[in-house]
């Protein structure tokens, strides 16, 4: 029995650092999706704000309107913000923050450790 329980105390320590790891892990991807955001936002803001002006002047000669070519090029920009936007949120999942490796490894362990003791019995 002191055996079992020995075995279940090392099962135990090795399934928090699994935890820890697997947390550790998600919790990097959210910062990698947390840049994303940003960077997305910096570069609809930025490339907004620094081209906006040249394409609409330049987009204006073309089709003759500048009200016209303002609204080309803003909903250019727009869309391009828009998809870098979505491509960072699909990195926010709460699914993706649950240790699934952990709780699978638990119960396999669970199962272990009941067989082991049954025999010992």
């Amino acid at each position: 029995m002191a055996e079992a329980l020995r075995g279940a105390g090392d099962v135990l320590r090795g399934e928090i650092a699994l935890f820890r790891q697997e947390m550790a892990d998600n919790l990097r991807r959210l910062i990698v999706g947390l840049a994303a955001m940003a960077g997305a936002a910096v570069f609809a803001v930025v490339g907004f704000l620094v081209l906006v002006d040249a394409l609409v002047k330049w987009l204006a000669t073309v089709v003759g309107s500048e009200a016209l070519a303002a609204l080309i090029v803003g909903t250019a920009f727009l869309v391009i913000g828009l998809v870098l936007a979505l491509m960072a949120k699909s990195r926010f999942t709460v699914d993706g923050l649950v240790p699934t490796r952990t709780g699978r490894q638990l119960r396999h362990d669970a199962v272990v450790i009941k067989e082991h003791v049954t025999h010992d019995e």
